[in-house]
């Protein structure tokens, strides 16, 4: 995960390399599909094996090794990070993404003058690219706060001096800051399209990647099933309806038709409390709302990777409370209910100020205590 002092430059993540991006086999597209979900997640070393597959079968994919680049930073080996993207804007000058990668890293590295050269050249080869015009300003930020500093050790008293200074550093919180006072992951990164018009137009394909009315709406949506997840009360008003034609005393043998019809109201009433579970889920994951969304998961939760239930709740608590909003959407949601089991399987639409992916996800569920709690989480469907 990529650290201070570049707080609030943009990584670029995911950009298209090259036209023929579109005509990659299936296996590879699936393959980077499944590394950028796994990067997403934070599971790191999954996704750079995905990518190392990929390249396996092609050596010279751009867009892989692009990706590759991407995962390295993020698991703060900036040097081989740097390696790839150098590689990369000598093999395709003419692209702006690259050099913005290099530019992030060098910050990083405090190498202020080679960021901005590199920041410099991403704006030469595409005048239009605002993330790099962005990202420069930001840089800028940076180097004068660091000459106000220097000002004001050699002349304490320089109030002018200082008065910079604070306002530097207000410019800098500002722009690192989501809502949260920390910033322990400070940078803010942005996912192109995968489309050759990504490289054609990058300022304009990079910023509209998250737009939020489009994922603020299946999740809150889902919000009546909750109050719509105690229909035993339609169950009650059945006998009612079976009274009318007791007029005839003999015929009190007819409850037995409600007592068959309960069990299939049951069904639909438990598969609309697990939709209200998963909808709760995907909301609390939404608001970053990190204890709603940790509760959700069982006590039994089968943890990823062999770690342990606090060390990955630290984590995804780190990862949501990550700067920057988050939305998540769910679709073609599908619920099968054995006993008191749920397997619920759905396409997972997720957007945040550091990425954006759409991929097939499963829960198995089990229903403790009255509710529904994930027991198990894997990609796909």
């Amino acid at each position: 995960m990529l650290r201070p002092p570049y707080s609030s430059l943009r990584l670029l993540i995911g950009v298209a390399i090259a036209t023929s991006c579109a005509l990659l086999p299936h296996a590879a597209m699936a393959g980077m599909a499944e590394a950028q979900t796994y990067l997403q997640q934070g599971q790191h070393a999954q996704a750079l094996e995905q990518v190392d597959k990929v390249l396996a079968a092609n050596s010279k994919d751009r867009q892989a090794r692009f990706l590759k680049g991407v995962i390295l930073a993020e698991m703060n080996k900036l040097d081989d990070a740097a390696a790839v993207f150098i590689k990369l804007s000598e093999e395709a000058p003419e692209l702006p993404e690259p050099y913005n990668n290099l530019a992030v890293i060098y910050a990083q590295q405090k190498q202020y003058e080679k960021a901005r050269a590199a920041l410099e050249m991403a704006i030469r080869t595409h005048p239009s690219y605002a993330v790099a015009h962005e990202n420069l300003g930001d840089l800028y930020a940076k180097m004068a706060r660091q000459a106000y500093d220097r000002a004001l050790q050699i002349d304490a008293g320089n109030s002018t001096a200082q008065t910079k200074l604070n306002l530097i550093r207000d410019i800098i919180s500002v722009s690192s800051r989501p809502g949260t006072t920390t910033a322990r992951t400070p940078e803010k990164t942005v996912l192109a399209q995968n489309t050759a018009a990504s490289v054609a137009k990058p300022g304009v394909q990079v910023i509209p990647v998250a737009p939020p009315p489009a994922v603020t709406k299946p999740v809150a949506t889902p919000q009546p099933p909750v109050v719509a997840a105690t229909p035993q009360k339609p169950a009650k008003p059945e006998p009612a309806k079976l009274e009318a034609p007791a007029k005839s005393e003999p015929v009190k043998a007819e409850p037995a038709k409600p007592a068959k019809s309960e069990p299939v109201v049951e069904a639909k009433d438990e598969s609309k409390a697990v939709h209200a579970a998963v909808n709760a889920w995907a909301s609390a994951w939404s608001n970053k709302e990190v204890r709603a969304y940790l509760n959700v998961y069982a006590k039994d939760f089968s943890v990823p990777d062999g770690k342990s239930r606090s060390a990955w709740e630290k984590e995804r608590t780190e990862r949501i409370d990550k700067p920057g909003k988050i939305k998540v959407a769910l679709a073609d949601v599908d619920i099968r209910i054995k006993g008191d089991q749920a397997t619920v399987r759905f396409k997972q639409n997720y957007t945040s100020a550091s990425f954006t992916s759409s991929s097939g996800k499963t829960l198995i569920m089990v229903q403790r205590n009255g509710r529904w709690q994930i027991q198990q989480e894997r990609i796909g469907r």
